[in-house]
């Protein structure tokens, strides 16, 4: 019997069509606020309808103006940014929201708490204004995900934000929401094919998990979800693309979410079973054969996909490492780390499941490893954690 095969949108390299992108930028710091519009409105896909100075004002300027995505500080004076999220996703449940803090460790757990509150993203933002000038990382990294999540956002749209007394009303909402999404380029039909699962009698003995935005909270419905079917004895490696230090607070929310020891890989170190190691940030995770022992090894070889930690040369090193006894699994992200780094796992005999566009925040990773048709099953991320489970117990 041939494999099963289906249609998915090739996703459109470019930006989201005729109508910019709308967004709102929230920071207390004027200077910020300037360069982050500058920088954003520097690309023709994207315009800033809306710069305000607190949570507050930005409560009411969504009933001012049709805001699709927010690049929302963290401490600020009035209504901080994470007392504003929940009040700016009652005006608008589909508002795509960017948590923008420094790299500290309490803007960090305050940026995941944030996520799992609602926000769909965050991005760290230099300490100095300095660093946010020209053509640096932060201006590619703060445009290309406003981009994505604007069309994101387009594609996604269940609904319009609930009725305001502004001017603004629910039909003329909705009636600019279907043009926006109109305006999106057709995507051509791509066919994927999925494999035949891998006939192997005895369970994996690794689990490998790449994911980037919208990552933490997909990793978190995963693990729970495993958790509370009774969980596995395999260990897990986890390459997430964050900075350092918002690796040390995830690995601290997933020991707490997965009922299972995690932390961040130390180099030299056994891998062991009942353990979650999540990759440092920028530093690659690998895996090494060392007599009948596998090893952690982290280097700061240069950035794949422009990533480090990237997911290709961690599921390179477990092909290698483990061979056909691989489970690697790709959640949603932007761009196609995962999707070489798949096709080595399944050479080497292992199994590919990834994550399905529906529920992914942006079918970007996952959309490449599905269409390089390497994937066993492609899945809602609410059915991950059971197939990872039934495939690690062979249940």
């Amino acid at each position: 019997m041939s494999s099963p095969t289906f249609s998915a949108g090739a996703r459109s390299p470019g930006g989201v069509g005729n109508d910019p992108v709308r967004v709102m930028v929230v920071d207390d710091s004027a200077v910020v606020r300037g360069l982050e519009t500058r920088m954003l409105q520097s690309d023709p896909d994207i315009t800033v309808v809306a710069s305000v100075s607190n949570g507050q004002l930005a409560v009411q300027a969504l009933d001012k103006h049709d805001i699709e995505v927010v690049i929302l500080d963290i401490e600020m004076p009035v209504l901080d940014g994470l007392s504003a999220l929940p009040k700016l996703l009652a005006r608008d449940p589909d508002l795509k929201i960017i948590m923008a803090s420094t790299l500290t460790l309490r803007n960090a757990e305050i940026s995941l708490q944030a996520l799992q509150a609602g926000a769909t993203e965050y991005l760290p933002k230099p300490s100095a204004s300095r660093d946010i000038t020209g053509d640096s990382p932060f201006k590619r990294e703060l445009v290309s995900k406003v981009k994505a999540l604007g069309q994101a956002r387009r594609r996604g749209v269940r609904r319009p934000g609930p009725a305001t007394t502004a001017a603004r009303s629910r039909d003329s909402l909705a009636t600019r929401t279907a043009a926006a999404a109109a305006a999106i380029p057709a995507r051509p039909a791509v066919p994927i094919t999925l494999r035949r699962p891998a006939v192997t009698p005895e369970p994996v003995d690794i689990i490998a998990i790449g994911s980037s935005t919208g990552g933490p909270q997909a990793l978190f419905a995963v693990l729970s979800s495993i958790a509370k079917l009774g969980g596995v004895s395999q260990p897990m490696l986890i390459t997430q693309h964050m900075p350092a230090t918002f690796t040390t607070i995830l690995a601290g929310h997933i020991s707490r979410i997965a009922t299972m020891e995690a932390r961040e890989a130390e180099n030299g170190e056994v891998v062991r079973n009942n353990r979650i190691y999540v990759a440092p940030g920028d530093y690659h995770m690998l895996v090494e054969s060392k007599g009948v022992d596998k090893v952690l090894r982290l280097t700061q070889d240069p950035p794949e996909n422009f990533c480090r930690p990237a997911v290709d040369p961690m599921f390179r090193s477990v092909a290698r490492a483990y061979g056909r006894r691989v489970l690697g699994v790709v959640l949603t992200g932007m761009g196609s780390d995962g999707a070489k780094g798949s096709g080595d796992v399944v050479k080497a005999g292992g199994t590919v499941i990834a994550q399905d566009e529906a529920t992914s925040v942006v079918w970007g990773m996952p959309g490449a490893t599905a269409q390089a048709g390497v994937c066993t099953a492609i899945l809602p991320v609410n059915d991950i954690g059971p197939w990872i489970y039934k495939m690690a117990s062979k249940r």
